[in-house]
């Protein structure tokens, strides 16, 4: 099959090897250079603009880092649309806010083109794995039809509804993520102020109800002091910011996603940001007074 791939980001590059692997033709656009040229060493054919991938492929990957980026990538002057032709698709794998999701949808829509999407959660590890769990939004019969395609990049795939319902269940996702880092780093310094040292605790409740995957990671890569970023604090603020303002918009509480949101972006602020997003327990770090590391 011959798939195109715009974005070759910490994401985008493992998921386009992947898709190499599994035996398509993947044609790849990136403004960075080198991204390209990487891919290229794998296989990939590279092309000039986002027209010429629509152009060359059956089927569009997008995966940029927010909502402007892939609305110029899909309906600017050489955008995926002004490239389109029958038979394309466009398979949307940004994390973006649900209401552009909803706009660029009608704009593909006008242009005869569907549209899927398709965020992801899971991480570098997850999509060099091919084991991402993958939120969509669109027709039934169009995510059936890119079934193929869907597995070879995750291992949980979930239609969640029309078009902006992905990326909803994808601010649901990133907004618990947030707000747990915070509340294990939270408990975690009390813990350690009171007496306990962190990995005692960890030992002790971690195969609990309070057990978690954030409480695995996260905690575990502060005791090692480990912040080179699988998903940078960054992207997060970004989808903290979505999430927040999509709240807003319909009307729903957010009191702690913006006491977090605040946190993350006091750290952003002080040359944090490009840092893993388990960053956010320096936060607590910085008021404590103190480093979580491992018991001595």
């Amino acid at each position: 099959m011959k798939i195109g791939f715009i974005g070759l980001g910490a994401m985008g590059r493992p998921m386009s090897k992947n898709l190499l692997k599994a035996g398509h033709e993947v044609h790849v656009y990136d403004i960075v250079p080198a991204a390209v040229e990487e891919l290229v060493g794998c296989g990939a054919i590279a092309e000039a603009c986002n027209k010429d991938v629509a152009a060359a492929t059956d089927i569009v990957i997008t995966m940029l880092p927010n909502s402007p980026h892939v609305k110029a990538a899909v309906t600017g002057e050489d955008g995926v649309l002004a490239g389109a032709h029958e038979g394309s698709i466009l398979l949307e794998m940004s994390s973006i806010a649900p209401l552009a999701t909803k706009e660029i949808g009608k704009l593909c829509e006008a242009a005869g083109v569907p549209m899927l999407e398709a965020p992801v959660s899971g991480g570098v590890g997850g999509a060099a794995e091919g084991k991402l769990s993958i939120m969509c939004g669109g027709k039934k019969e169009l995510f059936d039809q890119l079934q193929p395609v869907l597995s070879v990049l995750g291992t949980s795939l979930c239609l969640c509804g029309d078009l902006g319902a992905g990326n909803t269940t994808k601010l649901v996702n990133q907004h618990i993520i947030a707000v747990e880092i915070a509340t294990v780093a939270e408990a975690f310094a009390m813990g350690k102020k009171a007496g306990v040292e962190p990995e005692v605790i960890y030992n002790a409740i971690h195969n609990g109800y309070a057990g978690s995957k954030v409480l695995d990671g996260k905690l575990t890569a502060a005791m090692d002091r480990e912040f080179k970023a699988g998903f940078r604090l960054d992207l997060h603020i970004k989808d903290m910011v979505n999430a927040v303002e999509t709240g807003y918009a319909v009307g729903a509480p957010m009191p702690l996603g913006s006491i977090v949101l605040d946190m993350m972006k006091y750290l952003s602020a002080n040359g944090l940001g490009s840092e893993d997003n388990a960053t956010l327990m320096k936060y607590y770090e910085k008021l404590a007074g103190f480093e979580f590391h491992r018991a001595e």
